[in-house]
């Protein structure tokens, strides 16, 4: 793989059992990388390696005073600075090569189960963690897979001196072959609390990044109530508490390093000394003490690829925990459709959606309205109605999403967390969402989230969306009462740009008011015109006059296909063909909006907003009404 034929055309199905089980299946994705790595590393290390016997070959050379040797001598040097130049380029190379390959093969999956899962995602993992695992730990985890093929020519380098040593000079190769494995395997008690302070480092560098993303998603509201010193303060502890705890472990690392350098230093003296005394007995030449001593010099450049190895597997690993955990999220447990998932066909046009856990029908082709006395259950009945059945149950933040369609966001770090009392999938026209295919599921069923977002771009590129074509940008955008937002639009764009459609959005819709991006959120739904739309507070932001229109804007356009809306205004409920009322996650009364109002005393509170004063009140006669004014007043 060329970094040129990157993205991956699949980048396959990780094994995202546990960390090392994930660095391991990368590994073996791009063997044949690794391959031309380890070929062009052992290339280099060996010339790095014959360097020391050719400059003793050549010292015993003069001697000997033996001119033709010492010329044979000057080719083998020759030949060994080739080898060791051009090792060293195509080395760097490839090895880059599969550090870029690698991390990029890593931000596919991720993107790639990002778009899966959508906004359900976060409810699973923090936003700042995602971010997290997307930029620096693809990095480190690169950073690994591409060290493990210099690591193991090292390793070559290393085996090649010391047996080099024992048949050119067995007296010194000895010491050497017993000595470099010691000064190998001297640093192997202090890794395991090395990688706990490195881990401790990611964690709290982790909790940061996530602080700071809250923090600036919020920087609106927090400048609102005078709360911006109070969160960067916040920001500013938990930014010393990770240059402490890098501290702590670049002390190690340091450490770690010194050994690498003193052991070998050691060992060099000893063999300067031990040689010295050799040759001043005539033991061995003057040429085999130079090539012992350069020898055990060369060895400190491999061996710090010993070191390196360490600290690539050490901050890899959890970096790769991390990506494993996100890439284990699945749509459904699997446990609990084995055989049916993704197998059964499309349903039949025209059918209702049903939720079995609530009771909730939405009739084909009917305007139907929810209503729902907590709000943070009709955010989690709009995730089930796409086919969303994860809650929040790791405390995790639930990121902003956009539109998203029938993909099931369950799953947790081994994929199989599903929760029980989630019940069985969402049926659409009998058929479960959950058994569907994802491609399948996203075009039937069409979810807007209660704050969707805008992406950055031309207008007319926020409404290039998966649509069926039969509705219109430009009467998605009147229904949704987007004319105000279009002159907005127009007035902020460049000189040159008379068309709307061309007027740029900034990232989000920053720019816009929240009732404005509101609107073309659901402008962008309406011309998706899916079999099933579901609109989770769509006019929370927007003025009632607006609201009455969008709601017959919405009645008008999507008049013969199946609208859910859950929302407590009463102008986007009388225009509902059908009113469900949800009570303790289960329907307790179904009407039109103005019986509901007569008969539901639950119902007239949630949309009126009465008090239980008012409620009692309310159901009093004349004469009881009277006696209890009368108890008002005097009690005031």
């Amino acid at each position: 793989m060329q970094i040129s034929d990157l993205p991956y055309p699949d980048p396959g199905v990780p094994d995202a059992r546990s960390g090392p089980r994930f660095l391991l299946w990368l590994g073996r994705g791009q063997l044949g990388g690794q391959l031309k790595s380890l070929a062009w590393g052992m290339l280099h290390f060996g010339g790095v390696a014959g360097l020391p016997y050719a400059v003793g070959l050549g010292v015993d050379a003069v001697v000997d005073r033996e001119p033709n040797r010492l010329l044979l001598v000057g080719g083998l040097l020759v030949l060994i600075g080739v080898a060791i130049s051009v090792g060293d380029a195509m080395l760097h190379r490839t090895a880059v090569t599969n550090w870029i390959t690698a991390a990029a093969r890593v931000q596919q999956l991720l993107a790639r189960k990002t778009a899966e899962l959508g906004s359900a995602l976060t409810r699973r993992v923090a936003a700042g963690e995602v971010v997290a695992v997307s930029t620096g730990d693809v990095e480190k985890i690169g950073w690994f897979v591409e060290a493990v093929s210099r690591f193991l020519a090292a390793v070559f380098a290393v085996v090649l001196v010391c047996v080099g040593l024992v048949f050119y000079a067995p007296e010194l190769g000895v010491v050497v072959a017993v000595g470099v494995p010691l000064i190998a395997l001297a640093s192997l008690p202090l890794l395991p609390r090395a990688t706990r302070r490195a881990d401790v480092q990611r964690e709290k560098a982790g909790r940061a990044t996530e602080l700071a993303s809250d923090t600036v998603a919020g920087l609106r509201v927090l400048r609102g109530i005078g709360g911006e010193e109070l969160f960067l303060g916040r920001y500013r502890e938990a930014s010393q508490e990770v240059r402490r705890a890098a501290v702590r472990s670049a002390r190690m690392w340091a450490l770690i390093s010194a050994i690498q350098v003193v052991l070998p230093g050691l060992l060099l003296i000893t063999v300067v000394w031990y040689g010295a005394s050799l040759a001043l007995d005539g033991r061995i030449a003057v040429g085999e003490l130079v090539a012992a001593f350069s020898a055990v010099a060369t060895l400190l450049y491999p061996l710090r690829h010993f070191e390196e190895i360490a600290m690539a597997y050490s901050f890899s690993r959890p970096s790769a925990k991390r990506a494993a955990r996100v890439l284990s999220l699945t749509r459904t447990d699997p446990a609990e459709r084995p055989a049916q998932a993704g197998t059964v066909g499309e349903p039949a046009a025209g059918g209702d959606l049903y939720d079995p856990r609530t009771g909730l029908l939405a009739p084909a082709g009917r305007f139907t309205a929810v209503v729902c006395g907590d709000p943070d259950l009709a955010g989690r009945l709009a995730e089930r109605l796409g086919g969303h059945a994860m809650e929040d149950r790791d405390g995790g933040e639930g990121g902003e999403g956009g539109d998203r369609g029938g993909e099931d966001g369950d799953g947790s770090g081994n994929g199989s967390d599903r929760d029980a009392e989630d019940g069985p999938s969402v049926l659409l026209g009998g058929v479960a969402l959950d058994d569907l295919e994802l491609d399948t599921a996203r075009r039937l069923v069409l979810v807007q989230d209660k704050d969707p977002v805008l992406l950055s771009g031309t207008l007319r590129e926020l409404l290039d969306v998966p649509a069926s074509g039969a509705v219109e940008s430009g009467a998605a955008l009147a229904a949704a009462q987007c004319a105000d937002v279009l002159d907005a639009l127009l007035q902020s764009a460049p000189d040159g740009v008379e068309d709307p459609m061309d007027a740029r959005i900034t990232e989000r819709g920053r720019s816009l008011s929240g009732g404005q991006r509101q609107r073309l959120a659901l402008a962008r739904s309406l011309v998706t015109d899916p079999e099933v739309l579901v609109l989770d507070e769509p006019t929370s932001a927007v003025d009632s006059h607006t609201e009455a229109r969008i709601a017959d804007g919405i009645a008008a356009l999507r008049g013969g296909r199946t609208t859910v809306v859950l929302a407590s205004s009463p102008l986007l409920l009388d225009r509902a063909d059908r009113v469900v009322l949800i009570d303790g996650g289960t329907v307790a009364a179904v009407g039109t909006h103005r019986e509901l109002l007569h008969r539901e005393p639950l119902y007239r509170a949630v949309v009126t907003r009465e008090t239980d004063e008012e409620q009692r009140l309310a159901g009093l006669g004349l004469t009881e009404l009277e006696e209890a004014l009368t108890e008002i007043e005097e009690s005031a």
